[in-house]
């Protein structure tokens, strides 16, 4: 008996994975509605550290996938272009440059950690 049920156990639990989207704890891709909150904080991150006199904003949304790990951690993957905003103007909103020339685009992927429970978020990893 033992021998039957151990079988028929380990099936259920792989089927319900897969009915999850994959993995426990891998990440899983979401709409950006759940993760805009995340990619904005990101996006000012990204600003501050940048040693560009001129913002950057998010010209398109490439992926995004949210991953359970002691909180969630969200990465995203964008498409940046510049703006002709310079850095600690008033917060108004700057369209991107509409040539690509002054745009000069590029890929970023941000990874923000939210622990909401603590009032946390992190941006722990940038790729530009």
């Amino acid at each position: 008996m033992n021998q039957l049920v151990f079988p028929v156990l380990a099936a259920l639990f792989a089927v319900g994975l897969a009915g999850l989207g994959g993995m426990v704890g891998a990440p899983a891709d979401v709409d950006i509605s759940d993760a805009q909150d995340f990619l904005d904080f990101a996006v000012v991150q990204h600003n501050r550290g940048s040693n560009d006199m001129f913002l950057s904003q998010v010209a398109k949304v490439i992926k995004v996938q949210r991953q359970v790990v002691s909180g969630s951690l969200y990465i995203i993957t964008v498409q940046m272009g510049k703006t002709p905003c310079r850095k600690g103007s008033a917060d108004e909103v700057c369209a991107i440059y509409q040539d690509q020339a002054s745009a000069r685009p590029y890929i970023c992927t941000f990874k923000v950690w939210s622990r909401p429970w603590l009032n946390d978020t992190q941006l722990v990893g940038e790729t530009c």
